[in-house]
């Protein structure tokens, strides 16, 4: 039974609900793309190589990926606001814990495994669930604007992350971390309700007589993997899950997780490569939220086609600049346009494949395929450091990914448009 409340701001209250969303997405990117301010840190403070370090940051993000699609139906079965109070505090135990490590193995579960799970409740298919729940219209600004949280929280975090390992050492570090995580818990738990007609509302856009999602009661694994099933039947499902995982292979797992310890090689300390993370994550939340915009308006796949296309080339430049402030500062640019605004018309065209419905679940297993990209590159571009004693050709690499992806892009189907042939697999 609901308990109906009122709601302050009246319709508009779904606004209220996509800022607490927003910073909790902030929160929680900030907590997965610490790990690149630990890397050079903990290499210092244990002797550990920076192979086993990109380890457990490729499981986090391996972990958070994973958890997506099991998060969607489990928000479904459960409520939102309890499956993210209780990811947060996960999270936040987790990486408090972490002050006491002393052993790698420590570091991949607490960094790896443990927060891993809590943070991928608290991800992009948070931000899915919330726009199909809460709006009708403006979906992909909306989906925009909160996606650009998600990296922007990973890059607008660092400087300061990175300003504490520089003078404190990486153990007041996680207890920021562990903190900053916490006090999201009391404002999710009181701030966001479950559904619109909670607070006798309905959704924003919405005529009187559309009536709130029915929430799917069905069994976690059967409602994840039954529609995970649906999916695969299709090749429109296959090519947006190759596409986001070179979106994660070229964004959060390599340069996220790699960036500040590449411009360390050049002589570049790691306060001052944190400030062009900053940069980028100023630019990221301009160009995703335009993203969304855009995405209402134009073909979602042409806009993918020029975001994968710019970033592979974007990556392909920077290991043969001379890490110059303007070279930088170039790249830190157009790179921070396109950092994530992949996702608008990657969830569009979701919607248009599978339905309303599905969508967040599908969302899921997408981007846990970003996921498995980024957690590749992590372990990919360390390794190949390890190797080469450099970067360079880990970026070349994944440049050239994303002129593939930008291929693929203009193959994906839009039912109703110029492929009806394809029925979406509603349940």
């Amino acid at each position: 039974m609901k308990i109906m409340r009122r709601a302050p701001f009246g319709q508009n209250y779904a606004f209220v609900v996509v800022g607490v969303v927003f910073l909790a997405l902030l929160v929680a990117a900030g907590q997965r793309g610490a790990p690149s301010v630990l890397i050079l840190p903990l290499e210092q403070a244990f002797g550990w190589d920076r192979a086993t370090v990109s380890l457990s940051a490729s499981l986090g993000i391996l972990c958070y990926g994973l958890m997506g699609p099991f998060a969607a139906a489990l928000m479904q079965r459960f409520g939102i606001r309890r499956v993210i109070t209780i990811a947060l505090a996960l999270m936040s135990v987790a990486i408090g814990a972490s002050y006491f490590m002393t052993q790698a193995w420590q570091l991949i579960l607490l960094w790896g495994l443990l927060s891993g799970i809590g943070s991928g409740c608290v991800a992009l298919v948070l931000a899915a669930t919330i726009v199909a729940r809460w709006f009708t219209t403006h979906r992909g600004l909306i989906m925009g604007l909160m996606t650009a949280s998600t990296a922007t929280g990973t890059l607008i975090f660092i400087p300061g992350l990175a300003w504490i390992a520089e003078h404190s050492g990486w153990q007041p570090l996680v207890l920021v971390v562990a903190a900053g995580t916490a006090v999201m818990i009391p404002v999710v738990f009181f701030l966001l309700p479950e559904w619109p007609s909670d607070l006798g509302l309905r959704r924003y856009g919405a005529t009187p007589e559309e009536a709130d999602p029915t929430p799917d009661r069905r069994n976690l694994f059967a409602l994840s993997l039954g529609t995970l099933m649906r999916a695969m039947k299709t090749r429109a499902f296959w090519y947006l899950f190759a596409t986001f995982f070179v979106c994660g292979f070229t964004t959060n797992g390599l340069v996220g997780t790699h960036l500040i310890a590449f411009c360390g090689d050049h002589g570049i300390i790691e306060v001052q490569a944190a400030g062009l993370m900053v940069t980028m994550g100023i630019f990221d939340l301009i160009g995703t939220t335009a993203s969304g915009w855009l995405t209402d308006r134009f073909d979602p796949r042409k806009l993918l086609f020029m975001y994968y296309g710019l970033r592979g080339l974007s990556l392909i430049y920077l290991p043969y600049s001379d890490f110059g402030f303007y070279e930088l500062a170039i790249f830190a640019v157009f790179y921070g346009l396109d950092w994530i605004a992949t996702v608008p018309p990657t969830l569009k065209l979701i919607q248009e494949n599978f339905g309303t419905t599905d969508s967040a679940i599908i969302f899921g297993w997408v981007a846990a395929g970003h996921q498995i990209g980024a957690a590749s590159a992590a372990a990919f571009a360390g390794w190949m450091h390890s190797w080469q004693g450099n970067y360079v050709q880990a970026f070349m690499i994944a440049g050239f990914t994303g002129l593939v992806a930008a291929v693929i892009s203009l193959l994906i189907a839009r039912p109703g448009k110029d492929a009806a042939q394809l029925k979406p697999a509603v349940a």
